[in-house]
């Protein structure tokens, strides 16, 4: 491994840890106590650090200093990163299963409603929709209690 191989090495694990911690370069160089334009030219491989920050960096990104000198494909995955997505796709799925039912559901709804008035309306919300059966249901049985009514008199 060439000394070059090793500092690209080094870059990108300090690059990938802080980015891990959702810092920006301003934050980390604060802590480390060094300058911003110092930890980027360590990011971009251009300054080595020496034994002294290395020990600083593990010790603020609370890693193992080794960890800093693996690579890449020897270290852990971005479990944050794959969360992330994991939970996005989560939510896409959710959504779409529930949009899809809400359609349905609603188509249902505009199949089975008796002859409309030219004032009824399905809901658009899918809040609305229990609301629009229940008054249905009332409609409905107010007429059933007025025909009785009448039959009765």
């Amino acid at each position: 491994m060439t000394e070059q191989e090793l500092k690209a090495i080094v870059s990108t694990n300090v690059k990938r840890y802080r980015n891990y911690r959702e810092w920006t370069q301003a934050k980390l160089a604060e802590k480390l106590n060094i300058s911003i334009n110092f930890l980027s030219d360590i990011e971009n491989g251009k300054k080595w650090i020496s034994a002294a920050n290395i020990a600083k960096f593990s010790s603020i990104l609370n890693i193992e200093p080794f960890e800093l000198f693996k690579p890449a494909e020897a270290s852990a995955p971005d479990v944050g990163a794959l969360f992330s997505r994991y939970n996005n796709d989560v939510v896409q799925t959710v959504s779409e299963s529930l949009n899809q039912t809400y359609r349905y559901y609603q188509s249902l709804i505009e199949e089975k409603s008796p002859a409309k008035k030219k004032d009824d309306k399905i809901p658009e919300k899918p809040d609305d929709i229990n609301l629009y059966e229940a008054q249905q249901k009332t409609d409905h049985s107010s007429a059933a209690e007025a025909g009785a009514a009448e039959r009765n008199k």
